[in-house]
């Protein structure tokens, strides 16, 4: 395969990553090739200053969590400021359990908008920002083989195929509106102004502000925010001492629903 292999995703807290990597390792290992993957992670906002663009000789995995059902919308301006010119890619969503609604195939046209051959789309599940047990621990094991059997399909279309049809996937088209928590009286609320408190375990480590994917969290006063939070849960599962926590009553009401409507395993979906 005369092709050069790219990873581009956004992962706050790892899911994505290993994802989108783990198919585009899997990738290179069917080349027999001593290359390298191009890595493009676009989580942190100096990564999305500046644009990028492809060529025909290129494949990119292109990758993104799944919020409220679409496509993050702080992601859009960068990815749309992406230049296919030709090239080959694997749209990848990836969800906590509850469901990616319209994710992917907003994906897929905005990769198709921009010049992209869309060669193959998945959507996988990883453990829910949200939550430490909702699809705790994914992606596992199992999800491994499937990424890896859904890599070699993609590899073998590469090598077979000329050319290259748009791969159809689930989801609307308009696509449906941001994915709304109700509370109990069955109305819908609006969590997107939520932020995360910080308790006394704090130990100042400034963690938090390295790898809040919005840059918000003041770096002279970590319990300060200087712009949105997205609900990413970086700061909260990654703190070594447990200091950063939510407390909105609305936000905990539907945590604790997805965990108990979601608990069962869904599986990876893919389109080829």
């Amino acid at each position: 395969m005369n092709k050069k292999i790219n990873t581009m995703y956004f992962s706050a807290t790892g899911t994505t990553k290993k994802i989108v990597c783990g198919i585009a390792s899997k990738l290179l290992d069917n080349t027999n090739e001593t290359l390298t993957v191009n890595t493009i992670d676009f989580t942190l906002p100096s990564a999305r200053d500046k644009s990028v663009a492809f060529t025909e000789d290129d494949v990119i995995i292109v990758g993104v969590p799944v919020y409220a059902g679409r496509v993050p919308n702080v992601l859009l301006k960068y990815l749309n400021s992406a230049k296919g010119n030709g090239a080959l890619a694997v749209a990848v969503v990836v969800y906590g359990n509850r469901n990616y609604d319209d994710a992917l195939i907003e994906l897929r046209d905005i990769l198709e908008l921009n010049d992209f051959k869309i060669i193959g789309a998945a959507a996988f599940i990883g453990e829910h920002s949200f939550s430490k047990i909702l699809a705790k621990d994914r992606p596992d094991e199992k999800d491994i083989n499937i990424l890896k059997d859904f890599a070699n399909k993609i590899y073998t279309k590469i090598i077979t195929e000329d050319k290259f049809e748009s791969v159809d996937v689930n989801g609307n088209n308009p696509y449906k509106k941001y994915y709304m928590p109700e509370n109990k009286e069955g109305i819908p609320v609006d969590i997107r102004k939520v932020t995360p408190k910080t308790n006394s375990n704090c130990i100042n480590c400034k963690l938090c502000v390295s790898i809040c994917p919005m840059g918000s969290i003041d770096n002279n006063d970590v319990s300060k925010l200087n712009g949105i939070c997205i609900k990413c849960g970086a700061c909260i599962k990654k703190c070594p001492t447990n200091a950063k926590y939510y407390d909105d009553k609305d936000y905990l009401r539907h945590k604790e629903e997805l965990e108990i409507d979601y608990a069962y395993r869904k599986e990876p979906e893919l389109f080829l």
